[in-house]
């Protein structure tokens, strides 16, 4: 589908490219299996050959969680600066977030394949998804934190943060990373040396029938890549860094088109936040160190809604109407989480009601963003804050 930019308003294009999301989930089996290899050494036994961060495959399926996690965890900040714009104004920028959007939900579906690939299980509706904001990146670099702010320089200078290409011959970090690309490349290594001294039907010991694939859905941008051994992972993995850095850590370009303009080719992550910062597009012959030379992009950074920084429930008084509706949002994120797992665990039916529960959720927070703070200085926003399994919203 194109959509053009003409009478267009910007609910119906972010409302387009969740539909796409969240039909990667459709028509999959994605039993998880707890399965462990028939030898010790697969199960988890460490390898002292191993020269990697991630020596054993019980290692490896907990930093696959972990990328679950890091790829969730910018999820809500790209939110809150989407869903802060004012409607019908920004509408290049509201295509640029709502594609990046899209994308991370790509990658934390394709980080559920190398998971259940590997006989492990996604987890979301857990305490670690959601512990607030401000944070670091999941088992990244601490000295950065991620905040929830409107759309606005400062979070175009986040987002920047968040996508930063690894420099070139940067080591592996499976923890403590400064970049993502080094996070997945210590992933990388991991899958390349434990296939080595494992085997690979002892490492990618899962059930094919997990793996979501291209044939159930059409996401219009990237990949969905089944996993079922060494190659294919590397494949995934490349697709997701891809997508962030760019092509080979020398390209703006991540090999993928555009999703709302077909016809035209599409940087990565990193490359289109630059774009809304320099106000300006990339086309072809530029490059990292050129910069953007093409058509500009015109910002309106006025019409946005004040959302104040990093909102939080404990800055408002028990009982007040923003702290209900804060409340409210939160049992109804975790509830849209839970439904993600079951989804992911083989349970493909619950889609309709994942569906449901985002509209929802687009809903609450818009409403959030309409309710002025306690010293009316700015709006109220979603926390996205850890709500126990017995508080949160009944389910349909």
């Amino acid at each position: 589908m194109t959509v053009t930019n003409q009478g267009r308003d910007w609910s119906l294009v972010y409302e387009l490219r969740w539909i796409i999301v969240m039909n990667m989930f459709d028509s999959a089996s994605l039993t998880v299996m707890g399965t462990e290899s028939a030898t010790s050494q697969a199960s988890g036994g460490m390898d002292a050959s191993l020269g990697g961060t991630i020596t054993s495959l019980q290692s490896l399926r907990e930093h696959l969680q972990w990328a679950i996690e890091l790829e969730h965890s910018t999820i809500p900040p790209y939110l809150c600066a989407l869903y802060s714009i004012e409607p019908g104004c920004n509408l290049e920028a509201v295509e640029v977030i709502s594609s990046v959007v899209v994308e991370e939900m790509l990658h934390l579906t394709l980080a559920a394949n190398l998971l259940n690939a590997v006989g492990g299980r996604p987890r979301l509706a857990i305490p670690k998804m959601m512990p607030g904001y401000p944070r670091p990146l999941p088992h990244g670099d601490r000295s950065f934190e991620i905040f929830l702010l409107r759309f606005g320089p400062q979070a175009i200078e986040t987002f920047l943060k968040i996508e930063r290409p690894s420099s070139t011959g940067s080591l592996p970090d499976g923890e403590n990373y400064e970049t993502i690309g080094q996070f997945y490349e210590a992933i990388r290594r991991g899958l390349r040396e434990l296939s080595a001294t494992l085997g690979e039907v002892n490492v990618f010991c899962g059930d094919p029938g997990q793996q979501i694939t291209d044939e159930h859905i059409s996401s219009g941008s990237g990949r969905i890549i089944a996993v079922n051994n060494l190659a294919s992972a590397l494949v995934a993995v490349e697709e997701i860094v891809e997508q962030g850095e760019g092509a080979g850590h020398v390209q703006v370009w991540d090999g993928d088109s555009d999703v709302f303009h077909p016809k035209r080719d599409q940087v990565a992550h990193y490359y289109r936040f630059q774009e809304l910062k320099l106000g300006r597009r990339y086309r072809r012959g530029d490059t990292p160190g050129s910069g953007p030379t093409g058509d500009p992009i015109l910002i309106d950074w006025d019409s946005v809604r004040p959302m104040c920084t990093n909102p939080r429930m404990c800055d408002h008084v028990p009982g007040s109407p923003i702290r209900v509706a804060q409340q409210k949002f939160n049992q109804s994120y975790y509830a849209l989480l839970q439904l993600l797992e079951e989804t992911f665990g083989g349970a493909p039916r619950t889609l309709g009601s994942a569906m449901g529960a985002m509209y929802s959720l687009k809903a609450q927070a818009q409403a959030l963003m309409q309710m002025p703070t306690e010293d009316g200085l700015a709006t109220a926003g979603p926390t996205f804050e850890y709500v126990a399994p017995d508080r949160r919203a009944v389910r349909p």
